[in-house]
Formats: C-alpha cells, structure tokens, sequence
C-alpha cells in the first residue's frame, strides 16, 4: 500500500548503529487502517533503532491523546496515552511472527514496515472499558463507596468450624475409626 510508504525503514542504507526516527500521527494515519478502536488524534512517536548483523532491536515511545468514543454516552473525548513498547526482529529464512514482541523477517530484506506495529502499539494503551473523564470518575467513587456493602456469597448454611460435626446425620463407620487415630 502506498500510503504506507513514509513508515518504511530502508535497512540497506543503514550501518550497524543506534538510530533514531520521528513520527507525527495523526488522523490520515488512523484513517490508512480499516478499525473503528480509534476516532483520531494526535500523537508523536519516537522509535529508535539499534541494528546489529543479526537483530534489530526497536523501542517504540508513543506520546499524545487520542480521540476515543465512550462506551457509556457515545461521546467523543481526548484520551492521553504515554507508552514505551520494544520489538525485537532477527533474520532468518522466513517471515514469521515468533512472538508478540519478536519477528522474523528475511535476510535480504532491504526494509521494514512499522506503519502496523505503531497502530498495535496504540491500540494496546487503549482501555477496554472507554468511559469519558466525568464516568470514570463516578465509577471510581462508587466502588469505594460501597466497599462496606459488598456482598460475599457463601453456599454453606452454617459457619465452618474445625470441630467435629456430629449433627449432619449417620456417619459411615470406617469414618469414625479415622478420626480416633487423631
């Protein structure tokens, strides 16, 4: 895809040392991925670049707020994220996911693509349960509100106790002979 193009990192041109690449993100990025996760925003990633012979090793920095839809009123808010992820490809005779933080791409490979793991990278700092500020908020007064008034369930009628319970009915013999070698 073409409008993937400014997230390419040409390996052939670089020398076996730290680099460093800025990005600025914002809604013509979000718009290059078919998800409805995000609204849009604005963010800036910061991804440097240690290459050695035989590995890559990327660490991500993602800064900004993004613009989310609450899952209570429908209404669209700034949500401000900070997150450092790391990635870790190494060379080999096939492309291949080893791990969620570890790829194999192939040795010739003359660059890479972090256009995807960027997006992944966002979508992972993005909270399962999208509240706006005034929800959250509410929500986090209301558990320690009611901390006294929880209700714990119990299947038991009576409370446990380590004593003998005689009461419960006939007691199969061999039973009784176990507990006298208490």
């Amino acid at each position: 895809m073409k409008a993937l193009h400014p997230y390419d990192i040409e390996l052939v041109q670089l020398s076996n040392k730290q680099h460093e690449f800025d990005y600025e993100l914002d809604d013509r990025f979000f718009g290059l991925f078919d998800q409805t996760l995000v609204n849009g925003g604005h963010l800036k990633a910061h991804v440097t670049l240690d290459k050695s012979e035989l590995l890559l090793n990327f660490t991500f920095h993602i800064a900004g707020t993004l613009r989310l839809t609450c899952d209570r009123s429908l209404e669209e808010f700034d949500y401000p994220i900070d997150t450092t992820q790391k990635l870790h490809v190494r060379f080999g005779n096939e492309e291949v996911e080893l791990d969620e933080n570890v790829l194999q791409i192939l040795h010739g490979a003359q660059k890479i693509n972090i256009a995807q793991h960027l997006f992944d990278y966002i979508g992972l700092s993005v909270p399962i349960k999208k509240l706006c500020p005034q929800f959250l908020e509410e929500d986090e007064n209301a558990v320690t509100d009611e901390d006294e008034n929880i209700l714990i369930y119990s299947s038991s009628t009576a409370p446990e106790t380590d004593e003998d319970d005689d009461d419960e009915g006939p007691v199969d013999p061999r039973w009784d002979a176990l507990k006298k070698i208490k």
